[in-house]
């Protein structure tokens, strides 16, 4: 299957340059390009993408305010953002994550990583690396939302279903947590998307940012096999 990239960036030059990276992998197509968030709506409702690419600070519309549109359009929910920016010193990001985005990486990225970065934001199956979730883990605790969360959000998970957001939290992705557990990949991912659809989460980004603001798990908590 061939993964559909819109590029958003409101810099021409840094927006070629992953063009050539991307064009150049079999299995993914640059559809569209935009350098605003305004100017990515547009782009979305002529072409069909699977993953947006997106800057935070752009022009006219930001990528937190565009991301937030695309994930609260029903006509896109399909569509997943993964956010290119600075993110280890980038207090937008939680902001972002909030919004919607799928997951986040940082401009320094090398070209193999933001190659499987698109890969699995396309799949869902592994959004945030262990380096990733401790910086967002960072942002829940300097910067509390806030529209508060309901303490209850995850109160209808079973304790199973619980057990795999502690995992999901920590970082790791399906294939380790099931190494962890002793149970197949494919378990993991079917309770991890139970438990996004009851949090009513898109993906795991805000599974990991709610299990945070409910307390499910607590800052400096020990991995669950711990």
């Amino acid at each position: 299957m061939t993964i559909r990239v819109l590029l958003v960036d409101d810099q021409a030059l840094l927006r070629a340059t992953f063009r050539l990276l991307l064009d150049a992998a079999p299995d993914i197509e640059v559809v569209g390009e935009a350098s605003t968030g305004t100017a990515a709506m547009q782009a979305l409702r002529e072409v069909s993408a699977d993953v947006v690419l997106m800057d935070i600070r752009m022009p006219d519309m930001d990528g937190i305010e565009a991301t937030n549109l695309i994930t609260t359009d029903a006509a896109l929910d399909t569509v997943k953002v993964l956010i290119l920016t600075t993110f280890e010193h980038d207090d937008l990001v939680l902001a972002a994550l909030r919004a919607g985005a799928s997951g986040f990486l940082g401009k320094a990225v090398s070209p193999e990583d933001l190659l499987d970065a698109i890969r699995l934001v396309a799949t869902g199956d592994q959004l945030l690396s262990p380096a990733a979730t401790r910086a967002l883990i960072q942002r829940v605790l300097e910067q509390p939302d806030t529209t508060a969360t309901p303490s209850n959000a995850l109160d209808g998970l079973t304790e199973r279903e619980r057990e795999l957001v502690r995992w999901v939290a920590t970082g790791l992705s399906n294939a380790e947590i099931a190494e962890q557990l002793v149970i197949s990949p494919a378990t993991v991912k079917t309770h991890i998307n139970r438990a996004m659809a009851k949090a009513h989460c898109r993906d795991r980004a805000q599974l990991v940012v709610l299990a945070y603001e409910t307390g499910v798990v607590a800052p400096g908590q020990p991995s669950p096999s711990q």
